[in-house]
């Protein structure tokens, strides 16, 4: 069995909410239909001519990019210029384009996570915060023969998280009454007579992004036909989603150490380097892509180095001036990516049991060489 598209982009957003991303930013289906079987994923981090020749040898019908392939409006659609040509041949042989920017650069266990965790970066904080998750207080009755089942269900849902704390809920004996009337089918009692059961009122935390999933799990773990419960919306705020992250080396070392870890862990030739080669990093930064003008907020969160990609003279610059070391791997040391995302979807189509494939582009779209 083949999983449809739109079964494809529900396992993704669950990777990378589309709600995370920067506003305006071009994510989402940007070319072709995902009402279709799909064979084949092919996970890129650019989609340009090479990449497009690439899907079309393996018979893919669908490709997941990082970067857009339309990120202005386009006035007019021109098959003999550069991007046209990619254009007609992904209409011409069906493939569809979906696009996961800056929501999985945001995401936790997203791009920033992979880098830093690639890095030896630890205890990990955002650079720049963008959301504070929203929270809610599911409240909900059940009879103690099922307490231990319901709690269970919503628990492993993803409730039930309070900072760095899982499993947590409050727990209420009591008893509930009710009248099972013509039509119904009761759990407990009999039609016409008031019913008086022992139950369990449940409480807990639950984030919106998972909300409808705890939902789910605890209708389907409840015995009752009909389920009393509440969800209330909370002040408190949840983890912060933000761009970048930044935390403590597991090990210390000098920013020459460093440099070499990057150039393997990213796996790039060559870097650009601000600060002194044995200036000790203890606390470092990372960010995807160009973070260049999160410097100051890098330098504020006391980090030792900033590695980011299409760092600019002024910048650099500043930071210099600053006191504190950069490192440059490139924009393209974000096709980290392509081998995490193909993984992620992978398991997922395992777990339903689909016998899609998803697969890692081999094109290097890096656009520079170093001579």
């Amino acid at each position: 069995m083949l999983a449809k598209g739109q079964t494809v982009i529900q396992y993704m957003e669950q990777l990378a909410p589309k709600q995370v991303a920067e506003p305006e930013d071009r994510i989402g289906l940007q070319l072709g239909t995902l009402q279709k079987e799909i064979k084949t994923v092919l996970v890129a981090l650019d989609v340009n001519e090479e990449v497009v020749d690439e899907a079309i040898e393996l018979g893919a019908e669908l490709i997941i990019a990082h970067h857009a392939i339309i990120y202005r409006p386009l006035k007019q659609l021109v098959t003999d210029s550069p991007m046209g040509k990619v254009y007609e041949k992904l209409i011409k042989h069906d493939i569809a384009v979906y696009v996961s920017h800056t929501n999985l650069d945001v995401t936790e266990g997203g791009m920033n996570d992979w880098m830093a965790k690639a890095l030896g970066i630890v205890d990990t904080s955002p650079i720049h915060d963008l959301h504070n998750e929203q929270l809610s207080k599911l409240v909900v009755f059940v009879p103690k023969s099922h307490h231990q089942e319901v709690l269970d269900a919503v628990l492993g849902a993803g409730a039930g998280w309070i900072g760095n704390y899982s499993h947590c809920s409050f727990n209420i004996e009591g008893f509930g009454t009710y009248m099972p009337r013509e039509g119904s089918d009761p759990y407990i009692g009999s039609h016409g007579k008031i019913e008086r059961a022992d139950e369990v009122r449940i409480e807990t935390i639950v984030p919106h992004g998972v909300r409808h999933k705890v939902i789910q799990a605890m209708l389907k773990a409840h015995p009752y036909e009909e389920v009393a419960y509440d969800l209330y919306p909370m002040d408190l705020k949840g983890r912060s989603l933000g761009l970048g992250r930044v935390g403590k080396l597991k090990e210390q070392m000098t920013l020459a150490e460093l440099v070499e870890v990057v150039k393997e862990k990213l796996d790039v030739p060559h870097v650009r380097v601000v600060g002194e080669p044995d200036r000790v990093i203890r606390k470092a930064a990372v960010i995807g892509g160009s973070g260049g003008r999160y410097m100051s907020k890098a330098l504020f969160r006391g980090a030792d180095v900033l590695v980011t990609g299409d760092i600019d003279y002024h910048t650099a610059q500043d930071a210099l001036a600053a006191g504190l070391t950069m490192i440059d791997p490139g924009h393209n040391a974000e096709k980290i990516m392509k081998a995490k995302v193909a993984e992620w979807l992978q398991q997922k189509f395992q777990d339903g049991k689909y016998e899609t494939q998803a697969v890692p582009s081999q094109i290097n779209t890096e656009p520079f060489r170093f001579m």
